[in-house]
């Protein structure tokens, strides 16, 4: 007898939200019908929609960091679906200060919630039919933290195709995120697709050959061939990424 066809359950689904371009995703479950939110930067009635076309129902709002442009949305997303917030700890001071730093660049901004769990390293973020293991990637802020799930890599602003975050603002710290980066997210399976917060998709295989910092990082720790370099503490300056 064959064996019955293989049916995905778990569809991803990614919107461009915000003047600062960022990638907000949800992740559901077509057999529960309960889904996770990562990054709800903004637009949350076009977030709404989007779920609502899944035909999924938003249960858990996952940040990856707290810097404006990630969490604006979170207020209304977690009013409008009763979604419980999470967040690392060390990015409540962000998240505290979000309506100071929406003022710098002209925008009116209500303070985000307090979260409903803080995230730590390890913890497995979980509703009906799926689990999205944490890392603490501390680097681009002291908080940031990354979820994967069945080969899928949600990588906030830690690592962007070709590039890393931003290190230069506070809380940041360039070796922080470089050995985020190595130390953990390049254990993953080279076929694992990178979901970032800004930018295209990526795999961790293209990061580990072709992200220069990447390289530049294996080549001061002796894992590749070549004369070290000095790169620029503050990484790439990506003018629309926070």
């Amino acid at each position: 007898m064959p064996d019955e066809p293989h049916v995905k359950e778990i569809e991803v689904r990614g919107l461009l939200v915000g003047v600062f371009q960022e990638n907000c995703w949800v992740i559901g479950n077509k057999r529960t019908r309960d889904a996770i939110c990562i990054d709800p930067g903004g637009q949350a009635e076009d977030i709404l929609h989007m779920a609502d076309e899944m035909g999924v129902h938003i249960k858990i709002i996952a940040n990856s960091h707290a810097h404006l442009d990630h969490i604006l949305g979170v207020r209304e997303v977690q009013a409008k679906t009763g979604a419980k917030f999470l967040m690392h700890r060390d990015d409540l001071e962000i998240a505290r200060s979000v309506q100071e730093s929406a003022s710098r660049f002209g925008i009116e901004a209500d303070p985000p919630p307090d979260p409903d769990l803080y995230i730590e390293e390890g913890m497995n973020v979980e509703v009906d039919g799926i689990a999205l293991q944490t890392f603490h990637t501390p680097g681009h802020t002291r908080g940031s933290v990354c979820y994967y799930t069945d080969e899928l890599l949600f990588s906030g602003d830690t690592l962007f195709a070709g590039s890393i975050g931003r290190t230069d603002f506070p809380g940041g710290d360039f070796k922080q995120e470089m050995a985020s980066i190595v130390d953990k997210l390049l254990q993953l399976p080279d076929d694992t697709i990178v979901l970032p917060g800004h930018m295209q998709q990526t795999t961790i295989k293209a990061e580990r050959e072709m992200n220069p910092f990447v390289l530049q990082e294996l080549r001061d720790r002796g894992l590749l061939g070549g004369e070290t370099s000095d790169t620029s503490s503050s990484g790439i300056v990506l003018p629309r990424d926070l």
